[in-house]
């Protein structure tokens, strides 16, 4: 997910009010702040369900499901619900912990005797609650770029995986990791026979009554009332192609909507009953919700908190006195949240069809801040404050890369001496090809990634890709005696933090 100026922010939060939120709030005001927000962040669509003691006392589609178009969003309206998909894997697998089919603490080569990390002694010592907890010593996000929107099947994520070198020792920080997740979910199918989405949709959604969700995100582009995604393409919001991110299906790939969601928080907020009857058992709910892996200590500047953790599939955190339990997902054209308070009984689900927003998060504190009654800030204009400065960096950046190529300095060697084939350890093979005066680079992984490179001078090319989620970056190479060693690819944040080296084979 995208960070922010904090200083910028600590600024503009001084211009909050000091007065007290109610639970009002979602009666009274919610629709204009809604409409504020979608217009401040141009986003075309916009769900959000509100659970409190046990019913749905709110439940709400804005906006339209596509630029241009008139076909208006509900509370059945579905979009991509990505990383909130890793709540519903741990479950899964502490059902079958509970039914005594397998143990958390079991270690990953009792199931795949073939399973190899980078290390030796993680590889024989790897639980599947370490792949739930995100301790297995990478850094937040570290070989993403392989895996996101691949045509790998899960079987090669996870031996691809295994290539990562960990930046951390073992079980020591906290490391997002969508690759681990892939690894627990692919463990239901070894214990059960049956895929992970074939069990997950059997073991809760059926039961959930989630009649609209959908396990892969393959199925989604074919759905009657389903948002489409959008991105800021310099500047103006753009439909963008529907993510396929089913290699890393139980990290990330299930597709809901609001009203759905909502029977997922009812259930969590009852310890495992929905509608009289215990679908998870309540061991199994709680064991998710207990934390493993610190994120952070540090008390928060904005919002009422001194701690995080992640329990597994849910980040845990104290919130004005009590407890709660939250996720986010992010895919290209979708960002969304959901989150619950027990102590409250009080759920919340936010979803949108544009990835260059924080509004989805800004609604669902100030809705939990409504109804703890704590002082008001409006989340929505400090967010945004942020994220403008953000993006003005980074079209300042854009530009400045842009008239370097728009200077025609010719590169150090012939275009030709830059093409070939290159060759990343952990990702595979890309192929950079001279075609009409223009050099282009494939992905062995991306069939449908291509980045055009263009000449800084010396031995650097800015690189545009087709899939606007990977950015604009420079690709430095490196060369030796008049030959091609090596480039280095970097794709956004989003996706991956650290370049990959492709050497020259």
């Amino acid at each position: 997910m995208k960070k922010f100026s904090l200083l910028f922010l600590f600024s503009f939060s001084c211009f909050s009010f000091s007065f007290a939120q109610t639970a009002d709030f979602v009666k009274d005001s919610i629709d204009k702040y809604v409409n504020e927000a979608m217009q401040l962040w141009q986003i075309p669509a916009m769900a959000v369900a509100v659970v409190k003691d046990g019913k749905v006392i709110f439940s709400k589609g804005y906006g339209v499901r596509e630029i241009g178009k008139t076909d208006k969003v509900d509370e059945n309206t579905l979009f991509m619900i990505a990383s909130n998909s890793k709540a519903f894997t741990a479950t899964a697998l502490c059902m079958l912990e509970y039914s005594k089919q397998l143990s958390i603490d079991d270690k990953v080569i009792k199931y795949f005797p073939d399973f190899k990390l980078f290390n030796n002694f993680i590889t024989q010592e790897v639980t599947i609650r370490d792949m739930l907890c995100h301790r297995v010593g990478l850094k937040t996000f570290q070989g993403d770029f392989t895996y996101w929107r691949s045509n790998l099947s899960r079987k090669q994520v996870i031996e691809r995986f295994g290539k990562n070198k960990p930046i951390h020792d073992f079980r020591t920080r906290y490391g997002y990791c969508n690759a681990g997740f892939v690894v627990a979910g692919e463990v239901i199918p070894a214990v059960t026979g049956k895929k992970w989405e074939d069990f997950v949709r059997d073991s809760l959604v059926k039961p959930l009554q989630m009649n609209r969700t959908l396990m892969l995100s393959a199925e989604m582009p074919r759905m009657e009332n389903a948002a489409v995604p959008h991105s800021l393409i310099d500047g103006k919001i753009t439909k963008i192609s529907f993510p396929m991110i089913d290699a890393l299906a139980p990290a990330g790939s299930m597709v809901s909507s609001v009203k759905d969601v909502a029977n997922w928080l009812i259930m969590q907020l009852d310890t495992g009953k929905f509608q009289g009857k215990q679908v998870v058992a309540k061991q199994a709910i709680l064991k998710t919700w207990a934390g493993n892996t610190i994120i952070s200590t540090n008390k928060s500047w904005l919002y009422p908190r001194q701690f995080s953790m992640y329990g597994l599939g849910w980040v845990i955190q104290d919130y004005a006195g009590r407890k709660m339990f939250d996720h986010t997902g992010g895919a290209d054209g979708f960002v969304t949240s959901t989150c619950f308070l027990p102590e409250e009984k009080l759920g919340v689900v936010v979803l949108t069809n544009t990835d260059q927003n924080t509004a989805y998060l800004a609604l669902r504190y100030q809705i939990v801040d409504a109804f703890l009654k704590q002082p008001y800030k409006n989340y929505n204009r400090i967010f945004y404050a942020g994220d403008k400065q953000e993006q003005e960096q980074e079209t300042k950046r854009i530009q400045i890369e842009r008239a370097k190529v728009a200077q025609k300095n010719k590169p150090t060697l012939p275009l030709a001496a830059y093409a070939g084939k290159y060759e990343n350890e952990v990702y595979g093979t890309m192929e950079i090809k001279l075609e009409k005066d223009q050099l282009n680079a494939y992905f062995s992984n991306h069939p449908d990634l291509v980045a055009k490179l263009e000449a800084q001078g010396g031995n650097n090319f800015l690189c545009t890709f087709n899939i606007s989620t990977y950015g604009i970056h420079v690709m430095p190479f490196e060369v030796e005696s008049g030959k091609v060693k090596s480039a280095i690819v970097k794709v956004n944040d989003f996706i991956e933090y650290d370049p990959y080296v492709f050497v020259r084979k």
